[in-house]
């Protein structure tokens, strides 16, 4: 996930932006939220490695729960997303600080140290972290959820719908998610590429199709857009070209999920 290309054009963070509001615990953790808190449908969106206060990400929120969905944006990154300017912690280690430092701190608190493990990965903490806030969902009254997922977040998203935790997934630009892991996916899945991505490029993309194309259980929609690099569908500039691509694939996303969730 070390690539040049999750680092290429950073959002500036806003964290007054957006039409929803922030709440500082839901499940668990401080979230954006946006939409009715009458729909039966809801979808997490889980953020790049830039957080959830990125202004790209929330104006999707928006847009999402428009469609009729409660929108949850939850901070997964703990107030400590990566910082481009910050020539102390370049990208790997900011991983490497998210990965062992945190876990290690709440080991010791809850007295359970250990050497970190494979558990211990950004991802795999956000997937644990994911499931109080569907939890928190279902106490709502929502019946069904729905999780798309950035990069960093997009690992994140596959890793819930291997496990049967949320009833459709959107995929974007996704951080290191390998064939075998799409092979466990239980859920409707939809996974929308770059034509330029040099973390999960659209060879790999066209694996996952195979994959997903060979397993009649689970329904998919895999597509590549051309003239794109990774990160393209929410840390665009805003040029008429990247614009629209990314409402492309923010169309793409809802109609995913008006077809699996409602």
């Amino acid at each position: 996930m070390a690539s040049l290309q999750c680092c290429h054009n950073p959002p500036a963070p806003n964290p007054a932006g957006g039409e929803g509001k922030v709440v500082d615990s839901f499940g668990g953790l401080k979230a954006y939220l946006a939409g009715s808190d009458e729909s039966k449908a809801a979808v997490i969106l889980t953020s790049n490695i830039f957080g959830f206060e990125s202004p790209n990400l929330r104006k999707i929120a928006d847009k999402i729960a428009l469609s009729g969905y409660f929108v949850a944006v939850p901070d997964f990154l703990h107030g400590d997303p990566y910082t481009p300017e910050n020539a102390e912690r370049p990208l790997p280690v900011w991983i490497k600080i998210t990965c062992t430092v945190r876990n290690q701190v709440e080991r010791i608190i809850n007295k359970r140290v250990k050497s970190v493990a494979k558990n211990d990965l950004p991802h795999k903490k956000g997937f644990e972290e994911a499931k109080p806030v569907i939890a928190a969902l279902k106490e709502k009254g929502v019946s069904s959820v729905g999780a798309a997922g950035y990069c960093w977040g997009g690992v994140v998203v596959v890793e819930l719908a291997k496990a049967h935790e949320i009833q459709a997934a959107v995929v974007l630009h996704p951080g290191p998610v390998t064939v075998d892991d799409i092979k466990e996916v239980k859920c409707p899945i939809s996974i929308l590429g770059a034509e330029i991505d040099h973390i999960s490029p659209p060879e790999l993309i066209k694996q996952f199709e195979q994959v997903l194309s060979a397993n009649s259980g689970v329904a998919h929609f895999v597509k590549i857009f051309p003239g794109v690099a990774h990160g393209w569908s929410v840390r665009y500039s805003h040029d008429v070209d990247a614009v629209e691509s990314a409402e492309e694939a923010m169309g793409d996303t809802i109609d995913w999920f008006n077809k699996n969730l409602k």
